[in-house]
């Protein structure tokens, strides 16, 4: 019996060879990391965090295959779902810490904290008796004591007026808005600013496209700067709304993933709009994939400068343990053909200091012609040339605007200045004003408010008054105070609504739609 047992797990053994090479090597593989690691904090002259290393280690593994594959912690996923999704539960403010205090600049309208009484201006002293006044208070902190689970309570001391007042809030669903900002610019253009593509977004810009056609739109400009993408789907939706039936939007291609063509539905409701979208070099991805459907399909005009070059698209795998494996899966192609994805081959950091680059070789300045390569060509149906290879290249180009710029403006900007000078600037002011468009008319930044602005920076900043870029920068300072009052007052639409009356990008928008 030992013997046929024996002959028998030889001939077994002989027979599965592939499958035992196979299991063994990728054993050995993660074995021989367990032991490196092992050594390193037994042996290692200093001591060392052993999971924060393996979990560096596979990050830096997935990042030699490109630059947005990326290993992501458990701890770390609520917060990214959270943007993904649009919402989170919470008590519905907008915040600020000034002066080591948590001060509320906006109360979000229908929230938790509205329906419980909590007005912007308020000052938080603690939150279920725990004090959160001092030099210790972080951003973070607050945001986690303020979360958590719908329907749970959360017990509020408030400053207001002089007075303490003690409020128990029910958390709820709160929005998380990547449509920030839509209004009209004049009688028939109007402004639409998108700062992420979320699950929700295409349902938000629906709303809000909407509400302007009820108030005459017949062009409309849509702001993706300094948007980094998001979920393709937000994107991809956006574009059927401007584009007529089976019109292709994106095509995305993979090695493991076959090949699909997102098409308009006829269900877009903006097809008889003109549009114009606005980019700039920090608009990436799901921007760019929007972007790219416009230019190509000739359905608009895209202005300001190029984009970041973002074409690979990734699918989140959930690990056992609640950790997330991003993972690239394919390469999208706008509907001429052309991929938009720049150079990675010289790893991420050569990667992402091309933003840096482009400021140092002028690109913001005036077009770089050297990025006309004819073998990254590509004719969109009504024969405009447009280019692959890395980014949108606009159709109208704009320079980068640094008038009034100076190091004086640049240290307030880094600043809490501008906020905190706002804040304190409404209080008791916050009814004067009935609606953003009397603020806009009416309201001007003196010269007495400018020198209470720079005589508060100083005192409250460090920041000390530099008169020759004063001079330089004046009508700019004055304009980012206004826009920071009416951002405390109206959010992003009042802030927007300030910064589009002299934006560069935006006026140019304007001249192309009209």
């Amino acid at each position: 019996m030992a013997c046929f047992l024996a002959v028998g797990l030889l001939l077994g053994k002989k027979l599965t060879p592939q499958q035992e090479v196979a299991t063994s090597g990728g054993e050995v593989r993660y074995q021989k990391i367990q032991e490196i690691i092992h050594v390193l904090d037994e042996r290692y002259v200093e001591s060392v965090d052993g999971e924060e290393l393996f979990e560096k280690t596979i990050s830096d593994m997935l990042h030699k295959l490109d630059p947005h594959s990326n290993y992501i912690p458990a701890e770390d996923l609520k917060a990214m779902n959270e943007s993904i999704e649009g919402k989170f539960s919470g008590v519905g403010i907008r915040f600020f810490i000034i002066r080591d205090t948590l001060c509320i600049t906006n109360v979000l309208p229908y929230s938790p904290a509205e329906k419980s009484g909590l007005f912007s201006g308020d000052k938080i002293l603690s939150v279920d008796k725990k004090p959160i006044v001092g030099s210790g208070i972080k951003n973070e902190d607050v945001m986690s004591m303020l979360k958590g689970v719908a329907g749970t309570k959360v017990k509020l001391t408030v400053l207001r007026e002089g007075k303490i007042l003690s409020k128990s809030v029910v958390r709820g669903s709160i929005p998380v808005e990547s449509v920030i900002a839509s209004f009209m610019i004049n009688e028939d253009i109007g402004y639409i600013r998108i700062n992420q593509f979320s699950v929700a977004t295409s349902e938000e810009f629906h709303y809000a496209s909407q509400n302007l056609l009820n108030q005459g739109l017949k062009k409309l400009i849509v702001d993706l700067r300094d948007n980094g993408g998001g979920v393709l789907t937000g994107a991809t939706e956006i574009a059927d709304e401007f584009l007529s039936a089976n019109v292709a939007i994106v095509e995305t291609r993979g090695e493991h993933s076959r090949e699909y063509t997102y098409r308009a539905t006829k269900n877009g409701s903006l097809d008889d709009i003109n549009v114009a979208i606005v980019i700039n070099s920090n608009s990436a991805s799901a921007s760019e994939i929007l972007a790219g459907a416009i230019q190509d399909n000739d359905r608009g005009t895209i202005v300001g400068r190029r984009s970041f070059g973002k074409g690979l698209v990734q699918e989140d795998m959930m690990l056992r343990d609640g950790s997330n494996l991003r993972l690239t899966i394919a390469r999208y192609y706008t509907p001429t053909g052309r991929c938009i994805q720049k150079p990675y081959d010289e790893g991420a950091d050569s990667y992402y200091n091309d933003q840096m680059e482009r400021y140092e070789n002028g690109e913001l300045y005036k077009v770089d012609s050297t990025l006309f390569v004819d073998s990254l060509k590509f004719t969109t149906p009504a024969g405009k040339i447009v280019y692959g290879g890395g980014g949108i290249m606009p159709d109208i180009f704009v320079p980068y605007d640094t008038v009034g710029n100076s190091w004086y403006y640049t240290e307030l900007r880094y600043s809490s200045a501008f906020t905190t000078f706002a804040f304190d600037f409404v209080e008791g002011k916050r009814k004067t004003w009935k609606s953003v468009n009397e603020f806009i008319e009416t309201f001007v930044v003196s010269e007495e408010i400018l020198n209470d602005f720079t005589a508060f920076s100083e005192e409250e900043a460090g920041i000390k008054l530099r008169p020759s870029d004063l001079e330089v920068s004046e009508s700019l300072i004055k304009r980012t105070i206004k826009g920071e009052i009416a951002r405390q007052l109206w959010v992003e639409q009042g802030y927007y609504r300030v910064q589009t009356e002299t934006d560069t990008d935006i006026q140019e928008a304007i001249k192309s739609l009209n």
